[in-house]
């Protein structure tokens, strides 16, 4: 589990299929993502996927709390661990409309980003998007992850589109001062909040 001041981290289990799809239902959620949830058994599908991959050794999902209350809010996972390269992905990453755009986001990949250079001692961490989802590129240029360029026809999503694919990423060197910079946006937008 990871912790901070405005969410928690927990591991993902079948459990929270029913919670998970209680906020999960908003179109937009799923509208530019490589998978595609709108049932209660889709979400299953989603879990269980994620929960064979960490079987496997290759991913490690959550499901995203507020720390305050304990809600559920959505779901996040390293993914495509290369132990050889030292390097991890960030991704699945999902959180339900009325908690956009707070500290949650922000201080997840803070929660995870410590996790892959502080604890695990990684060179990398990677984060992807559709060339087509804006808000999520804003988000990550805010948190001050590197735009690194598209992968042009890279993936085929559950609707059949052939999406480019865009790359950011953080690498050791730079994680002092990203971690200030990131951990300066969560104290701002928790005090935004009254916390």
């Amino acid at each position: 589990m990871l912790c901070g001041r405005a969410v928690r981290l927990e591991p993902l289990a079948l459990e929270h299929v029913d919670a998970l799809w209680a906020v999960a239902q908003a179109p937009e959620l799923w509208e530019l993502t490589s998978s595609s949830v709108r049932s209660r058994d889709e979400m299953r599908a989603y879990v269980e996927e994620a929960l064979a991959a960490a079987e496997r050794g290759s991913a490690l999902p959550f499901v995203t709390r507020l720390a305050s209350s304990g809600t559920l809010i959505g779901s996040t996972r390293f993914a495509n661990f290369e132990a050889a390269h030292a390097r991890v992905e960030i991704g699945w990453t999902w959180i339900t409309p009325a908690h956009q755009r707070t500290a949650a986001n922000a201080e997840a990949k803070l929660l995870m980003l410590r996790q892959a250079f502080e604890v695990w001692g990684l060179n990398r961490v990677e984060l992807k998007t559709d060339v087509l989802n804006q808000r999520s590129q804003r988000a990550m240029e805010r948190l001050g992850l590197v735009r690194e360029g598209v992968l042009r026809r890279h993936m085929i999503t559950s609707s059949g589109r052939v999406r480019d694919t865009l790359y950011f990423s953080a690498i050791r060197e730079e994680w002092p001062g990203l971690s200030a910079h990131i951990s300066a946006l969560v104290e701002a937008s928790l005090a935004r909040a009254g916390r």
